[in-house]
């Protein structure tokens, strides 16, 4: 054993799954090390035999034949070690030189599935996984072209995360490209494990309650933002994409709705904004209504709401809130709960909790229904990122509406329009309608 692999083996002695094995290679004898973990080894050594037949002469020196696998390396141990992180084998000869070499990886993806959080009708079923370069391979299914871009990056510094920026040549704002480049570049030794992390990188702050990115499981919908001059990140071992920049129509809109007449493709698209007004506005409504404004409404309405509240104790800013939050905690359970029982507390508590407390007195039969139209209309919005930034946005509103009745719900409104008009994403408007258009400089 050389001094090299001595020195490897020292620094893998607590990982179980590495290995370090002598093998033959024609007449002489080397070292092989990896993770078994992530080698197919049996495999892999077949294939190294095959190779060294075909290859060899009989007065071929071994140093000759390593050259023949790839770049011979000596003494950079680190580089040795890095590589066998990656999931690579080292050839080591017994002069501490060395080859790094792909070989037969295990399989550990999975294989390619339908979204499991973006239900298509028609269309397309297949969804992005784990693998970035399976999931640009799925790009390039869907958009054989020459001018299709992808540059790869290798993230962090104690542990390096893949993560591949796509682009259409043409398509693309030069600037906007030019700046996610150098964000990337700049801040390459930041660890990346997760949309906070990228978000850090790419220098958004970490307290904007909208995303600046529309993510997406299906590489139909990708590729039309490509198109459109968006640029497409992927993450190692996240099954998304991260697309740039985010704007506000793509609350409204997915690629797989072209594949409906032009009427019903509009019909859908309106609902989603009813859906989004909606949820930000009929609490507040209720509560601006019931507690401040009572005098707008007519007559047989507000006896008809007065007789629904008949016996509730508390003011109407309180029984929202408390039905907003028993809501809330179904929804975060029913997400958390495998999908066996998930489907039962949601009955329990949408069905039999929401009766108790009417039958209670705690809260009123109209408040239920609001409550539980609202719900129903947040998820229309697209992505399920918006459709939490708008359940935020809601309280906000209701507060505004319970002191200032109406006038606090338009208000509320303003401030959430000046805020959403406030956010630029490398220097293009979150309220940007037609970035096609007025954007990208093609």
């Amino acid at each position: 054993m050389g001094e090299l692999s001595k020195k490897v083996k020292k620094r893998f002695k607590n990982n179980d799954d590495f290995f370090q094995q002598e093998t033959y290679l024609y007449k002489e004898i080397v070292e092989i090390m990896g993770f078994n973990t992530l080698i197919n080894i049996p495999k892999t050594k077949d294939i190294l035999q095959e190779y060294t037949k075909s290859v060899l002469t009989p007065d071929m020196p071994l140093d000759d034949f390593l050259k023949t696998i790839g770049e011979v390396k000596e003494g950079n141990i680190d580089d040795a070690i890095q590589s066998i992180f990656e999931g690579k084998l080292i050839i080591c000869s017994n002069k501490d030189q060395y080859v790094v070499v792909d070989p037969i990886p295990k399989e550990l993806n999975r294989s390619i599935e339908p979204p499991s959080n973006e239900n298509v009708l028609q269309g397309s079923q297949s969804s992005f996984i784990e693998d970035v370069e399976t999931n640009i391979g799925l790009i390039r299914k869907e958009k054989t072209s020459e001018k299709l871009r992808v540059k790869s990056y290798s993230v962090g510094k104690r542990q390096n995360k893949k993560l591949a920026l796509l682009y259409i040549e043409g398509n693309v704002n030069k600037d906007i490209l030019s700046e996610i480049q150098n964000q990337i570049e700049k801040n390459i030794k930041k660890e990346l494990q997760n949309q906070q992390d990228l978000s850090n990188i790419l220098g958004f702050s970490p307290w904007l309650t909208m995303s600046k990115f529309r993510t997406s499981e299906l590489p139909s919908e990708a590729v039309k933002m490509l198109l459109q001059g968006r640029v497409v990140l992927f993450i190692d071992r996240l099954p998304i994409a991260f697309i740039l920049p985010s704007l506000i129509w793509d609350m409204f809109t997915v690629e797989n709705e072209h594949n409906y007449p032009y009427p019903l493709m509009i019909l859908i698209r309106v609902l989603r904004v009813v859906g989004l007004l909606t949820t930000l506005i009929v609490p507040g409504l209720y509560v601006a209504l019931v507690a401040v404004n009572p005098g707008v409404l007519r007559i047989e309405m507000a006896l008809s709401i007065a007789q629904s509240r008949q016996g509730v104790p508390y003011p109407a800013l309180v029984e929202v809130l408390i039905m907003l939050l028993i809501l809330e905690l179904i929804l975060e359970a029913s997400v958390r709960l495998p999908k066996s029982i998930g489907p039962t507390i949601t009955m329990v508590g949408g069905i039999i909790l929401g009766q108790a407390i009417v039958d209670a007195k705690l809260v009123s039969n109209l408040l239920i229904i609001i409550l539980a139209a609202t719900t129903i209309a947040n998820f229309t919005i697209v992505g399920v990122q918006n459709s939490l930034s708008i359940r935020l946005y809601k309280y906000l509103i209701v507060i505004f509406a319970s002191i200032y009745g109406v006038f606090g719900l338009l208000a509320g409104m303003l401030l959430i329009i000046a805020y959403l008009s406030s956010l630029r994403t490398f220097g293009v408007s979150y309220l940007n309608f037609n970035l096609e258009r007025d954007v990208i400089k093609r």
